[in-house]
């Protein structure tokens, strides 16, 4: 079966050619300009291909709600010119095929899900850290939508007593993106994060902000595998230094086999960066039935 994958980012969009196995065999990156320049481009690759269905996931605000008159549109986001636009809409009328379409970061946690290291759990998350923060959840098997997603960039912190960092969020100034994205890092210190690899105070600092999120999404969640993805994840030094803070953190208080085994548990993303388009994959298969 060939399907269409689009995975919708602010910066950019990258459009594939694959099938239900989650292999994919061409892709191709466009920008993110305003959508009378990026959707024709966008439909114009897409039909060269004789595709069975197509699967978006975007960035957001999106809305999720089927029963909604504004199903599939991206919503208040501050690229205004993108803004209450029908998103999904627009490849539907265009393309005349089913279309799956969900927001960015669950289309990596359905990736993960599906082909990667979340098959098999029926409860996990995935959670991106680059130039924003973002958290995707599989809930009794399935995608958690709920009221509007899952905003997991946007809990609030604790700061560190000696972090005078005023954030980056214009909206939460003590959330975990305003305190811990890529921007946040390159804010804060001056470098961008590939720069200050080797700065240990700068990691400890990320491995504070970041294990205080990752304690709430256990203790409301109760997740079976914590995924982390993104630019920032990149940094590999991370790993070990979060998962110590969030047994720190923990204090005891849970005891189970994932806790214990917490370098299993607390894990990179395992699809090479690949995970969002194979979710849209997947979110093709799903929306062909």
């Amino acid at each position: 079966m060939l399907l269409g994958a689009l995975e919708g980012g602010g910066t950019k969009m990258v459009c594939a050619i694959g099938d239900e196995t989650g292999a994919v065999h061409e892709q191709l990156s466009i920008p993110t300009e305003t959508p009378d320049i990026t959707i024709p481009r966008l439909l114009e690759y897409f039909r060269k291909f004789p595709i069975e269905a197509l699967g978006i996931a975007s960035f957001g605000p999106v809305d999720l709600n089927p029963a909604s008159p504004t199903y599939g549109y991206i919503t208040t986001t501050p690229k205004l010119a993108w803004a209450n636009y029908d998103f999904m809409g627009v490849f539907k009328r265009e393309l005349q095929i089913p279309i799956g379409f969900d927001t960015d970061v669950n289309g990596s946690a359905l990736g993960e899900q599906t082909f990667g290291c979340m098959k098999g759990v029926d409860c996990g998350i995935y959670l991106t850290v680059g130039t924003g923060v973002g958290m995707g959840v599989i809930a009794n098997g399935k995608l958690l939508h709920g009221m509007l997603h899952p905003e997991g960039g946007h809990v609030l912190l604790a700061r560190h007593p000696e972090d005078t960092f005023p954030g980056k969020c214009p909206f939460h100034p003590n959330c975990i993106e305003s305190l811990a994205s890529g921007p946040a890092i390159e804010a804060r210190w001056g470098k961008k994060a590939i720069e200050l690899k080797d700065d240990a105070k700068v990691w400890d600092l990320e491995a504070y902000y970041l294990a205080q999120a990752i304690v709430n999404y256990i203790v409301i969640l109760s997740p079976q595998k914590i995924v982390l993805g993104g630019g920032v994840m990149h940094q590999t030094q991370l790993f070990p230094l979060i998962r110590a803070k969030v047994k720190e953190l923990l204090n005891g208080y849970l005891h189970t086999k994932e806790i214990e085994d917490i370098d299993h548990y607390i894990v990179p993303a395992s699809l090479n960066d690949d995970q969002g388009i194979m979710g849209c994959l997947q979110l093709a298969v799903l929306a062909k039935g």
